[in-house]
C-alpha cells in the first residue's frame, strides 16, 4: 500500500469537504457578528494550519500571499473578513501544496515543529483531523442556520 498516496487522497478529500462548506455558506452565516469566531475565520484558520504543517519546518513556512496581519497598518478591516472567493483561492493553493509536498514526504522524519512532538506521518494525520473538525463545524452552522447540507467525500484522487 502506498501510504503517502492515501495521505494525499485524504487531505484532498478533507479539503473538498471544506471547499463545499465555504462555497455553500450564506453571507449571513459567513460573517455573523454573533459568532465568537466567524465562519470566514474558522475556514482561514483551517487552511492556514494545513499550509503550515505541510512545510518541512517552522522556519521554512512562508505565509500565503493573501495573508492579512492585523498588526500591519493599511490592511482591510478584519471584522469584514476574508471573502469566500479569497478562501477558495487559498484552498486551491493548499491543494497544490498537498500535491507537491506529500508524495515526497519523509514519514519517519521529526515533525519539524517544536510544539508538535511527533513524526511527519503522524503530523499529517493530525492536520487532516484538524481540517475535518473545522469543516464539520462550518457544515453544522450552514445546516442549522440555513438548511444547507454538507457533503461527504471518502477519497480524492487527482
Amino acid at each position: 500500500m502506498d501510504y503517502l498516496e492515501a495521505i494525499r487522497s485524504q487531505y484532498l478529500a478533507a479539503l473538498e469537504m471544506l471547499k463545499h462548506a465555504i462555497s455553500q455558506c450564506p453571507p449571513a452565516v459567513w460573517n455573523d457578528p454573533a459568532d465568537h469566531n466567524r465562519s470566514w475565520y474558522v475556514a482561514y484558520h483551517a487552511l492556514y494550519f494545513t499550509h503550515y504543517y505541510l512545510q518541512d519546518t517552522d522556519d521554512a513556512f512562508e505565509v500565503w500571499q493573501g495573508h492579512w496581519d492585523e498588526r500591519e497598518p493599511g490592511l482591510p478591516d478584519m471584522n469584514a473578513g476574508y471573502t469566500q472567493a479569497d478562501l477558495l483561492d487559498y484552498l486551491s493553493f493548499c491543494q497544490e501544496v498537498v500535491n507537491q509536498k506529500v508524495p515526497s514526504l519523509n514519514a519517519e522524519a521529526p515533525a519539524g515543529f517544536d510544539r508538535r512532538q511527533m513524526n511527519k506521518f503522524e503530523l499529517q494525520i493530525y492536520s487532516i483531523r484538524h481540517i475535518m473538525q473545522h469543516a464539520g463545524e462550518l457544515m453544522e452552522r450552514n445546516g442549522t442556520r440555513a438548511g444547507v447540507e454538507g457533503i461527504w467525500v471518502g477519497m480524492k484522487h487527482e
